[in-house]
């Protein structure tokens, strides 16, 4: 069974969401004087029976190296701020954009909530939900998800005083789900912002939120992993961590040892919808970013250089000669676009920008993403072999129109083989091409062997193997004998992509 995220643990929004706490008290009664039976062993301090004892400076020792986290919270806490939300209308509880009913990911995006049976702006009580967020400034700004605040008809704050605002949402950005909001209220406690940059995995982390509705709770972990991509986002390299988050503590702060926020705490993974030991945040320097731009504009503007690009694993790395997996692939050049102007092409390996290393796709589309649009990122590239550096000017992102779908298979056309990779495929004609606005000469008839068990499917467009164009059969069976792992990079519908297939 895959595993997937959900956007973060926000509290339930419905007409009467509360939590049921259950206790359970266990209780012993013993009757009877058991000491005559039996001696009571003396232990020594720190010893264990049968063991040698330990000596007490050495167990205080180790208590000491436990992390105190009551500073932390004492100084930081008040910074952190419950945000409750009335929403009037009914919820989407669909997955992120890009993502159909059908997709396997689907269920594990929805948003926590509960449809109001009534319908939406009817008759039925108001939808409310609640979430976490932290103060950037005195005077009232803070920081939350987007998912918190989405739809909201009105925004209430509350603070650990107990003194409660309207919030006003001042932006809203979906893509890294980072939402700011403001209080008229001033000489506010604030947070300290630190670098994720310096984070590494095993350092801990604390969490503050309002898990369930229960303010200002603490939880703890370590630094799990950096820059992980997730399906449909990437444009944050998000943190991983293993601190228990919960529907509640969406938008709430994530610290480091030194009382810092490095990040905010969003999305979990889960089989269930409920946390089970595996939680992201967003970087607090993409969040920064987002922030100053909602605050300046209102809206914010993104860098873009018009390629596709995937990650880079075992066989592709071996398919284009690289040393080992790492950098983001690029499966596809936008017609005169940025990079396409540059000289990019399919098959290149972006492994740096201005300098910094490439290791997973996510870094690189989070780095060019921040860039002014107008301004120059230098890339370091891997082609045929060589690493090359290709200057790209950046323009601005804005939302795709969708384009034609790609035609799919047709029966009563010649036929080829191409036995090797498993791959029946056939010319297409040109207005088959025109259809499916491709470049692509080879269409995929059936699937056998390797290419199906790589995700090839009928009705896929051949474009090429291990960076190189192919038109022709002969073309597709040559380069296909260039070693054990070959990278086809194929057209599905809208998108192009590349699969490793593994030769036997």
């Amino acid at each position: 069974m895959s595993v997937s995220p959900v956007p973060a643990p926000q509290g339930p929004r419905s007409a009467a969401a509360w939590p049921v706490l259950c206790v359970c008290a266990a209780l012993a009664a013993c009757s009877g004087d058991l000491s005559a039976q039996a001696p009571r062993p003396q232990l020594q301090s720190g010893a264990v029976q049968g063991q040698p004892p330990v000596a007490a400076p050495a167990v205080e020792g180790m208590l000491r190296a436990l992390p105190d986290f009551s500073p932390l919270v004492e100084k930081y806490g008040p910074a952190v701020v419950n945000v409750e939300v009335v929403e009037k209308a009914q919820p989407s509880l669909g997955g992120p954009p890009g993502l159909s009913p059908n997709d396997p990911f689907y269920d594990f995006f929805r948003r926590f909530g509960i449809p109001n049976p009534e319908g939406p702006r009817g008759n039925g009580p108001p939808l409310r939900g609640a979430g976490s967020g932290f103060i950037v400034s005195s005077d009232g700004y803070i920081l939350t998800n987007t998912h918190v605040v989405a739809n909201a008809d009105e925004v209430t704050v509350r603070l650990t005083d107990r003194r409660e605002f309207q919030a006003k949402v001042i932006g809203a950005d979906e893509r890294t789900d980072v939402a700011v909001i403001r209080i008229n209220a001033t000489n506010l406690p604030t947070v300290r912002l630190g670098d994720p940059g310096k984070i590494k995995p095993g350092q801990w982390v604390l969490a503050i939120g309002s898990p369930f509705g229960f303010e200002n709770s603490a939880t703890a972990g370590i630094i799990s992993a950096t820059a992980r991509s997730l399906p449909s986002d990437n444009y944050v390299p998000f943190i991983q961590t293993d601190v228990a988050v919960n529907p509640g503590n969406s938008g709430g702060p994530l610290f480091n040892m030194a009382g810092e926020v490095i990040g905010i705490n969003s999305q979990i993974f889960s089989r269930t919808g409920g946390y089970m030991g595996v939680s992201f945040a967003i970087p607090i320097d993409v969040a920064r970013n987002i922030e100053d731009q909602l605050i300046k504009s209102g809206k914010v503007v993104r860098g873009r250089i018009g390629v596709t690009i995937q990650d880079v694993n075992a066989q592709l790395a071996e398919s284009f000669g690289l040393d080992r997996p790492h950098g983001a692939l690029v499966s596809s050049v936008e017609k005169d676009g940025p990079a396409a102007k540059a000289g990019l092409q399919p098959g290149d390996v972006i492994l740096g920008v201005n300098g910094k290393g490439i290791e997973r796709y996510g870094e690189l589309s989070g780095a060019i993403a921040a860039m002014k649009p107008g301004s120059e990122a230098s890339l370091d590239v891997w082609r045929s072999g060589k690493k090359q550096n290709v200057a790209v000017k950046v323009a601005e992102l804005k939302e795709q129109q969708q384009q034609a779908k790609a035609g799919g298979r047709q029966n009563g056309r010649p036929t080829d083989q191409a036995s090797q990779l498993g791959l029946t495929v056939r010319q297409l004609d040109p207005q088959e091409k025109e259809q499916a606005e491709t470049q692509g000469n080879l269409v995929v008839e059936e699937v056998t062997g390797p290419a199906a068990a790589a995700g090839v499917q009928p009705g896929d467009i051949i474009l090429g193997v291990n960076g190189k164009r192919v038109k022709t059969v002969k073309e597709l069976q040559e380069e296909s004998k260039s070693g054990k792992n070959v990278a086809l990079l194929i057209q599905r519908e809208d998108a192009q992509i590349f699969v490793p297939l593994r030769i036997p």
